[in-house]
């Protein structure tokens, strides 16, 4: 029997949906990937927490950690502690750290797991930062806990550096000290101010190509130390402008949720082959984890079709988790992880699950399910459902 419900148009009428019925991608255990492919994984909170959500942070390790699990089962990395699990946004430095530390821990039981951590500065309040040396401590901080428990770093955009730095010759002095005393290759973020308005003007200029001649510049010096460089900047062309005059041996991880499966794809220009493509640490894999393997694996293989086939109709969906306020993106990504049951409520770390109407949820359900992303579909429902009914509309 067809499952139906009653959804809010964007202008507030009711309207009958009945779901699709198509079967999700079913991943191929112990598939192998031609690309590298990290997913910057959610956090799971912990409601009976008896705190004060919008100043404490409570998470619920055991399903935390069950879900990273999940991602390294399906042959994903784990990015953790990066601004999907809410770093800077409700979870604070001491919970990030116990968090790398619990992953990291998770991962030696698995095979093949693969896994970096977020390294920032978002200890300090940005406001009371008033030098280039507090902001290099403050990296250097993190930088040794992390490396103390064997982690691999993704050096994260700083709010702080953005603010106290006077142009690029800040930035590079800040990451000519970081990457010089890393212990291993790490991962370079650029975050764009989409994804944080604390963040413009990064690498010293608002001017996104001057910006990129700097980070260029930087990675050029450091070669050895960068293992590649993160842009989210949702724009393909500048992407693509600065993954093909990147060092031999540094790699593009696409942060683009809007155009990833052209991305990832590549075209096969420039002068070394991971040049003419990019690999992945994405937000959206988190939300999109099976039929993001699933691609993947038919990629591998060749099926450059399958692969587009399986990933394209996902990114509408994108979109939408990721249409502005950008920041807000991470609702839509928990509120996928309740919907497929992965986590038993839909309650975020900062009450962020208040940051999107119930019209935005109720066009997400649709589009996963356009997608082909209902792993339950009978559960699905029947959450969405209760969701309606908090909100006064009863099915």
């Amino acid at each position: 029997m067809a499952l139906s419900l009653q959804l809010p148009a964007p202008g507030g009428d009711l309207y009958q949906y009945t779901l699709r019925g198509a079967q999700p991608a079913r991943p191929v255990a112990g598939a192998r990937f031609d690309r590298i492919a990290y997913s910057a994984a959610h956090v799971v909170a912990d409601p009976r927490a008896a705190i004060d959500p919008w100043l404490q942070c409570a998470l619920d390790w055991d399903a935390t950690i069950a879900y990273r699990r999940h991602l390294w089962s399906l042959g994903l990395g784990v990015a953790e502690a990066m601004d999907t699990a809410q770093r800077g946004m409700g979870l604070d430095w001491p919970t990030s750290l116990e968090l790398i530390r619990r992953s990291l821990d998770a991962a030696r039981d698995v095979p093949g797991a693969l896994i970096a951590s977020g390294c920032g500065t978002d200890h300090l309040a940005p406001e009371t930062v008033n030098s280039v040396d507090e902001v290099i401590a403050a990296y250097e901080e993190q930088m040794a806990a992390i490396e103390k428990l064997g982690g691999k770093l993704i050096v994260m955009a700083s709010r702080a550096l953005a603010r106290v730095a006077r142009g690029p010759s800040d930035y590079e002095r800040v990451y000519d000290r970081i990457l010089s005393q890393a212990a291993q290759p790490v991962i370079l973020h650029w975050l764009g101010d989409m994804f944080d308005p604390a963040l413009a003007g990064y690498w010293g200029s608002n001017d996104i190509d001057a910006a990129m001649e700097t980070a260029l510049g930087i990675i050029a010096a450091h070669a050895a130390k960068v293992d590649g460089i993160k842009i989210s900047l949702l724009d393909k062309d500048k992407e693509i402008a600065m993954r093909r005059r990147l060092p031999p041996g540094v790699r593009m991880y696409t942060g683009d949720d809007f155009n990833y499966p052209e991305l990832i794809a590549g075209d096969g220009i420039g002068p070394h082959r991971t040049h003419g493509q990019s690999d992945a640490l994405l937000g959206i894999f988190d939300a999109i984890a099976p039929a993001a393997s699933a691609a993947l694996a038919e990629l591998a293989n060749g099926n450059l079709e399958k692969f587009h086939a399986i990933l394209g109709p996902t990114v509408p969906l994108s979109r939408h988790i990721f249409a502005a306020p950008t920041r807000f993106y991470k609702t839509g990504v928990v509120f996928m992880a309740w919907l497929n049951g992965h986590q038993s409520h839909f309650t975020m770390v900062g009450g962020q699950q208040s940051t999107r109407s119930l019209p935005h949820l109720a066009e997400l359900f649709r589009l996963a399910d356009a997608a082909n992303l209902l792993e339950r579909p009978e559960l699905a429902v029947r959450r969405m459902k209760t969701l309606l009914a908090l909100h006064g509309i009863e099915n």
